[in-house]
């Protein structure tokens, strides 16, 4: 199962939808998918969607996917990555009113060079991107928190 995800902001995220119902359309996409599709407008005519899911829904779509297409939300990220899944992340963009900025493109750009998702920078790169990510091992999301904790509380005791 593929789960797209638009995350919970007030804008919407047509593009993304739309795209993934155009490679349902064409047959590149032939798992089952799954959608939260936020305040998006667009509805989609290939695959199911929920505008919001509670966390403890949101999660148990997660573990039943094989992919996650997600939007540049660090947290929609780092949940999927967590779990082990294979990302892809497409920005939300402020030209198309998906966003007040690009800051998704930094975010996402981050976590792919890292080698954690495959990141691409707008909606016509997800053919390329889903055949990539069935092809391709990613590196193991690290996090950095304890040596922060450990940091912190070393300059705690210096104070």
């Amino acid at each position: 199962m593929i789960l797209v995800i638009t995350g919970t902001q007030k804008f919407q995220f047509d593009r993304l939808l739309r795209a993934v119902d155009d490679l349902i359309d064409r047959g590149v996409i032939q798992e089952e998918v799954f959608a939260q599709t936020g305040s998006s407008h667009y509805v989609p005519q290939n695959f199911k969607g929920q505008a919001y899911l509670s966390k403890e829904d949101l999660l148990s779509y997660m573990k039943q996917s094989d992919i996650i297409i997600t939007h540049g939300g660090t947290a929609s990220i780092l949940d999927a990555v967590r779990m082990g899944k294979k990302v892809i992340a497409v920005p939300r963009l402020k030209k198309y009113k998906e966003h007040v900025d690009d800051h998704q493109m930094e975010i996402i750009r981050q976590f792919s060079r890292d080698g954690i998702i495959e990141g691409v920078n707008d909606v016509g790169e997800l053919e390329k991107a889903l055949a990539n990510i069935k092809q391709k091992k990613y590196a193991a999301y690290i996090s950095g928190k304890d040596e922060v904790i450990s940091e912190l509380r070393k300059i705690l005791q210096i104070i």
